[in-house]
């Protein structure tokens, strides 16, 4: 596995779809509460950022599937910092089978640090963005992933909105 483990978890019977696997929903939930598992790893817990009206937002986010999970299945969720800033932070998470230890999706996160009380994008307090720092620096040689910075694109279309003199 890739990455550095985050959480784990089990796929739930009320997650599966009408074609027996995980939704497409529950992917995006369970990568969220694996970016809420490494926020608290950071030290910006609830009590933390109640006591700080200092948050994090979501600004963008890229899904990729590359197989199936089914009702039961247990996982893994990894996480890889691949940039950040004052304010920002771009990560790439992998959710693998536990058990079977195939790559079952990954997602890619652009973050902001996020003032409650102002409602703005703010600096990063100097004790997080250590603590980001030190995670950053403790995942090794760890290459660029493959799906990170993807674009969604039909090679060869039959019809494209896209004009080929933009």
């Amino acid at each position: 596995m890739l990455g550095i483990e985050i959480m784990r978890g089990r796929v739930l019977s009320e997650w599966i779809d009408i074609n027996d696997h995980m939704n497409v929903a529950y992917y995006l939930l369970a990568f969220d509460q694996a970016v809420d598992a490494l926020w608290r790893r950071f030290g910006l817990s609830d009590d933390y950022i109640r006591a700080h009206d200092s948050s994090t937002i979501a600004v963008e986010s890229h899904v990729t599937w590359q197989r199936e999970v089914v009702a039961g299945a247990s996982f893994v969720i990894t996480t890889k910092i691949l940039a950040y800033d004052d304010k920002r932070i771009h990560q790439f998470q992998r959710m693998y089978h536990a058990d079977e230890g195939f790559l079952a999706a990954t997602c890619e996160w652009m973050n902001l640090h996020f003032d409650t009380a102002t409602r703005r994008v703010a600096p990063w307090p100097d004790e997080i963005l250590a603590q980001i720092a030190e995670f950053a620096d403790n995942q090794g040689a760890h290459a660029w992933p493959a799906e990170a910075g993807r674009s969604m694109q039909v090679k060869q279309p039959l019809f494209s909105v896209k004009s080929d003199a933009s």
